[in-house]
């Protein structure tokens, strides 16, 4: 948990300092229950966070932090129905292990494993695959602790007749329905996977782009700007792999060829931090929006972008506000070193990935908020009205959430930010 000694926290770019009047680790559901009441009570503001991954403010408060680093594990699972039910601060990489040892594995992973699950899913973290959704789709069930300290079993832990909403609403949550404290996902038999990696230039990537993502069970490629090299990675089933030679560019160098387990072999080493804005574009206007953002990069970046634009597909989902929710999905990142200067960089060019139809991933840097991304959502009231019965006082309602999730001048807005104010004039009185 990255938690200095001052008591300050730090995300794990860097870019997010702040410190909270309480940082808390409770151990089991009953504790996170005890303090959410007595917030509830209070007038406090409760925000939980997991590993720190995220480079937005959605875990900043000067009030109550709470970490689920403590609540960790495999606590449930079924073989034969391939379900697993994990506590929320387990992190990616230990929940990998966790399944392998019962034979099972998620379906899919994102580009790292530093996420806790809880996290991972709340953001809309995804991997790479035109049939592979985003982690949440798996989401099938689990509990959470809403804004009143009432625990709230939803999906398959409700039973035949649960509300189908607020499963789809825990699909992508950003925290704001409550504290979960277990998720149960749909889960495959553990599988490996053979993953290669090689280089060729980026005009070959793109012209062969939309039959090397049909063709394979995971494909994604970076685009190095200074050098126009393209950087491919595909990953299959053993035996499952195209032999289609027109996908074979010619000359490619080989940086990677091996077979491992899915949780060890899909996610990239990342020693080096870095700040990111990634946008998810309806997938028949991807390629053309990538052309634009290219040019602009080489016209006016390139000698200042030290790291390489990423590109991935995600099959469509049904989360309220889920950044792939119904419609095929490609993604593109722009990454750079934590070291270095990215508003001018990130700020040019989101204008272009808005006009593309592009809804921004909610963990990582963006400028918009609730009027801007409302249009975007065709399940963004559902959403509010479901956060809006689980949490009726805003206890999750932190300032950032606040000016994503309720527009401003409205009558809930203005609700929040006057019991905000008032807050932080007691705390000071």
């Amino acid at each position: 948990m990255p938690e200095s000694p001052s008591g300050e926290f730090v995300n794990w770019s860097g870019s997010l300092r702040f410190t909270p009047g309480e940082f808390l680790h409770p151990a089991d559901e009953e504790e996170v229950v005890e303090r959410v009441r007595l917030a509830a009570e209070r007038g406090e503001t409760v925000r939980p966070v997991g590993s720190g991954h995220s480079s937005t403010p959605l875990s900043a408060t000067d009030e109550v932090l709470m970490s689920l680093d403590r609540m960790s594990g495999l606590v449930a699972y079924d073989r034969e129905a391939l379900r697993g039910t994990l506590l929320p601060g387990t992190g990616l990489a230990e929940a990998g292990r966790l399944l392998a040892m019962a034979d099972m594995g998620m379906e899919n992973l994102g580009d790292v494993d530093y996420q806790a699950i809880a996290g991972a899913i709340a953001t809309g973290t995804h991997g790479t695959g035109t049939t592979l959704p985003n982690l949440g789709a798996n989401l099938v069930g689990g509990r959470l602790v809403t804004g009143t300290g009432a625990v709230v079993p939803f999906g398959e832990e409700a039973g035949p007749d649960h509300d189908p909403d607020l499963l789809r609403a825990a699909r992508v949550s950003l925290g704001a329905l409550g504290v979960m404290t277990s998720l149960t996902l749909r889960l495959l038999p553990d599988h490996d996977l053979h993953r290669v990696n090689w280089c060729t230039h980026i005009d070959w990537a793109l012209e062969h782009f939309h039959r090397l993502a049909a063709a394979h069970r995971h494909f994604d490629l970076y685009w190095y700007p200074r050098s126009d090299l393209a950087q491919v990675r595909t990953l299959n089933m053993p035996g499952e792999e195209p032999e289609d030679p027109a996908l074979i560019p010619p000359g490619r160098h080989l940086r990677r060829d091996e077979t491992d387990s899915n949780h060890e072999i899909i996610p990239n080493s990342r020693e080096l931090k870095f700040d990111e804005m990634e946008y998810m574009l309806p997938l028949e206007a991807g390629l053309e929006c990538f052309r634009v953002i290219r040019e602009r990069i080489r016209e006016r970046h390139r000698r200042t972008v030290a790291w390489r634009v990423l590109l991935r597909t995600i099959a469509p989902d049904d989360g309220l506000i889920s950044t792939c929710e119904g419609r095929p999905t490609m993604t593109i990142a722009l990454l750079q070193n934590n070291t270095l200067p990215h508003d001018e960089y990130f700020g040019d060019l989101e204008p272009i990935l808005r006009d593309f139809g592009g809804r921004p991933h909610w963990g990582k840097k963006h400028s918009l908020r609730a009027a801007d991304l409302r249009p975007l959502y065709p399940g963004w009231d559902t959403f509010n009205e479901v956060r809006r019965r689980l949490d009726p006082k805003g206890v999750f309602l932190n300032d950032h959430l606040r000016d994503l999730l309720i527009e401003e001048g409205s009558e809930e807005w203005h609700r929040v930010g006057e019991t905000r104010k008032r807050r932080r004039e007691e705390a000071r009185a």
